[in-house]
């Protein structure tokens, strides 16, 4: 076996499947594992205890037993896209009612436009120091905390009359609002290789779909009722959550235990890992793989180019030649969940692809449906609904293949590489909001649209500066490049046909179990 390559067990009681996969992501053959092989029992000793903060007994089909394993099925993907949707939506609430808010509070437009700019620091600084965690510690219990002290501030969110006081709660809300940055390396984990990115692709639609709902139902709410009525909604659905994903999530070991959640040694010797060490960790990550680098850049105009695209419309679709209401406008935000509703399509097609070629064919289609927009939103509405659908459903391939590429540097270490990943995304968006606003003002929306058209051309450069079948520190090059994809594309049929073979033999052994439990 060679460097670019890692073995793939899973062991079901007695039985087990070796699968040899070599997977290059954007531009490289991970050291990736999937098993079901537990930790020693001197190990989990040292860190088990059934019960979550060391207080509630965790419900006993969730425990943690190193002879039965977890199955990640298609119920616990789709909580966790959920999940994300209402965790997410915590940063957008307030965007669609900043008028109520300055008539509330009392203050003028420019004070309360800060609100938003506050809750994504507020992100940004959860999502640097809280989201690693997940390297760390328990990810049950580090979810449940996260959405308990979301919720527990929206209720102050709901019920304040003091803006400053809003404003405080509001940051304190964006940092626990990191759970879906808690959720997608955990997905990655435990997700077979051959159906990740549809697994990864559900969580991530979650994410797109929170924003989405998040403007609708926030602006329709403040059009007929009051805008507090949307933190009562958010304070319900939260709380409903934590009960949800307290009777429904298993119990994962950390993995500074000596091994993560299936059985894989940390590089860092299998021994404890403490905050400090993650932080250096990410830091060094940032700076030392090409993969990681490479992706980040990518997405970086991407999501430059995406979020220049929605903050505009507003404007675009306000003025000549359409003239449309606020309630017109924000009804927009539903044919962008057409897009996102189609993400388990997306998933599935990228599952069958090397990752690297998903994000050639996502770079293509977004530069296409750029141009249409180029083309046509300012003449034709026809064109901005085709833009609106193209560019959500080739926005989110580029996301989850990249993704893909990310995670198979390390296993161990992808809760770092997410935060990573992530702070990237938020860097674009933030450029891409400011620079489009600016330039529609100053110049109109074609200008704005070609701006977009050349972010997304930056992010097609990026990815072909490096390609599939480099060397994990190569920069740049494609050397071995059609070796490399012939090699994963056998491969990932191997891996597929032994997912199934697995899935039967767990299926033979329930329907033992229950024979002789029956007998």
């Amino acid at each position: 076996m060679n460097g670019n390559q890692t073995e793939d067990k899973l062991s079901i009681s007695n039985r087990s499947v070796n699968v040899i996969v070599t997977d290059p992501g954007i531009s490289e053959p991970p050291t990736d594992s999937f098993s079901a092989t537990p930790p020693d029992s001197d190990k989990l000793a040292n860190w088990y205890t059934p019960k979550d903060f060391g207080l509630i007994p965790i419900p006993k089909r969730l425990r943690y037993d190193p002879d039965k394993p977890f199955h990640f099925g298609m119920f616990l993907n789709v909580l966790f896209g959920v999940t994300s949707t209402f965790s997410v939506a915590n940063l957008y609430w307030c965007q669609p009612i900043l008028i109520e808010l300055a008539t509330n509070f009392d203050v003028s437009y420019d004070e309360i436009s800060k609100l938003p700019t506050l809750i994504q620091a507020g992100y940004a600084t959860g999502l640097i120091f809280i989201s690693p965690l997940g390297d760390l510690v328990r990810r049950r219990q580090l979810l449940l905390i996260l959405i308990i002290i979301s919720a527990s501030l929206t209720i102050g969110l709901s019920l304040t009359h003091s803006l400053r006081t809003f404003q405080v709660l509001s940051f304190l809300t964006g940092i626990s609002s990191v759970t879906p940055q808690i959720l997608l390396p955990l997905t990655a984990d435990l997700a077979p290789p051959s159906r990740r990115a549809t697994a990864l692709s559900i969580v991530f639609s979650g994410l797109l779909f929170g924003i989405l709902i998040a403007r609708v139902f926030s602006g329709l709410i403040a059009q007929f009722a009051d805008w507090r009525i949307t933190y009562y909604m958010s304070i319900g659905v939260q709380w409903g959550l934590v009960v949800v994903l307290f009777w429904i999530v298993p119990d994962y070991p950390p993995k500074n235990a000596g091994k993560d959640g299936h059985g894989v040694e940390n590089e860092e010797g299998g021994g404890k890992l403490g905050y400090g060490r993650i932080m250096w960790t990410m830091a060094k990550f940032s700076v030392t793989e090409p993969v990681l680098i490479q992706g980040c850049l990518c997405n970086l105009g991407s999501a430059a180019a995406f979020s220049s695209f929605w903050v505009t419309l507003t404007f675009l679709l306000g003025g000549e030649p359409y003239n449309y209401s606020t309630l017109i406008i924000g009804l927009f935000g539903l044919i962008g969940m057409v897009g996102v509703a189609l993400a388990p399509l997306v998933g599935r097609f990228i599952d069958f692809l090397v990752p690297w070629q998903a994000s050639l064919v996502a770079c293509l289609g977004l530069l296409l449906f750029q141009i249409v927009q180029v083309v046509g939103n300012g003449l034709n509405v026809a064109a901005v609904i085709i833009a609106t659908i193209g560019l959500d459903v080739f926005r989110q391939m580029l996301e989850t293949s990249v993704a893909i590429s990310i995670f198979s540097i390390a296993p161990h270490a992808r809760a770092r590489l997410n935060a990573i990943y992530i702070l990237s995304l938020f860097i674009g968006q933030v450029i891409g909001s400011s620079a489009g606003t600016k330039i529609f003002l100053t110049y109109g929306w074609r200008a704005t649209a070609a701006m977009t058209l050349g972010l997304t051309a930056w992010a097609l450069l990026m990815l072909m500066m490096r390609g599939p079948g480099c060397d994990r520190y190569t920069w740049f090059g494609f050397r071995n490049s059609l070796d490399g994809v012939k090699g994963v594309l056998n491969i990932k049929a191997r891996v597929r046909a032994d997912d199934e073979n697995v899935q039967g033999a767990l299926e033979a052994e329930k329907d033992v179990e229950k024979t002789e439990g029956g007998s």
